[in-house]
């Protein structure tokens, strides 16, 4: 009888430690590689589910010149409203991934992203990282962003990204069954540590060199790097053909 307690607890054990093994396994970390040449980059084959759960990291038509405008935004410090105004002078749409904490501390900001054409997206609420978490706690991060901005009168836009870019199949299949887009990006620099902003020239030369035909271009908007390059940026892509897309284009 002992014995075969102890092979059933054994077994248990070998389930258990397999099932934590496989879940640390299905855990990713999302970044494209940069291409020459302003080539499209491609989704690393071990990431190819992500389109099977309507995700998207790049515009549809390879031949077509248009850029999409993300920026991650989880607080103000006085550079986000000076990239509102980059992008009213330039009439671009762009989409702000938020979190709670912005929508309950800079409203009107926020309030003012809706009312200048711009989509207001979920970023979750508190920023955590996503891959560990049950599909439960995946739908509750979701949803305490929607009930925050509904009661500040925002509209929450179906389009999610994960906080860090980390995330897992099962992330997408939820967030896929709740009616949202999981976006990710095909273009993004090191833009986001205030206290080791890049300077001027190389973000441009980084992110122009690298425009490519339907980029998904991630940025922040507390950067004050990025707040003095916008308009210049913007200009320079004008210049080269570009149009600015908004993301309701991707899930056509």
């Amino acid at each position: 009888m002992k014995k075969s307690l102890l092979k059933i607890i054994s077994a248990v054990a070998v389930l258990s430690a397999l099932t934590v093994s496989s879940s640390a396994a299905a855990s990713y970390g999302w970044y494209c590689m940069r291409q020459k040449d302003h080539a499209r980059p491609v989704c690393e084959p071990n990431m190819a589910f992500i389109e099977e759960h309507n995700g998207h990291y790049l515009g549809k038509n390879p031949d077509e010149k248009v850029l999409y405008l993300t920026f991650d935004a989880g607080y103000e410090n006085g550079n986000v409203a000076k990239i509102l105004d980059t992008l009213k002078k330039h009439d671009a749409p762009a989409a702000f991934f938020v979190l709670d904490h912005l929508i309950k501390n800079n409203t009107e900001l926020v309030k003012r992203m809706v009312d200048e054409g711009h989509l207001v997206c979920n970023h979750t609420s508190r920023h955590k990282d996503m891959s560990k978490m049950s599909d439960a706690d995946f739908e509750a991060e979701l949803r305490s962003l929607e009930n925050t901005a509904a009661d500040y009168g925002i509209p929450i836009a179906k389009f999610y990204r994960p906080p860090e870019g980390r995330f897992s199949e099962e992330n997408l299949a939820c967030a896929d069954r709740m009616g949202y887009a999981t976006v990710f990006w095909s273009l993004a620099y090191a833009d986001w540590d205030n206290s080791k902003q890049p300077s001027h020239d190389s973000a441009k030369k980084l992110l122009l060199d690298n425009t490519h035909n339907g980029a998904i271009i991630l940025l922040h908007p507390t950067s004050a790097t990025n707040a003095a390059i916008l308009d210049e940026l913007l200009t320079e892509w004008e210049n080269e053909g570009y149009r600015f897309g908004e993301l309701t284009e991707l899930c056509k």
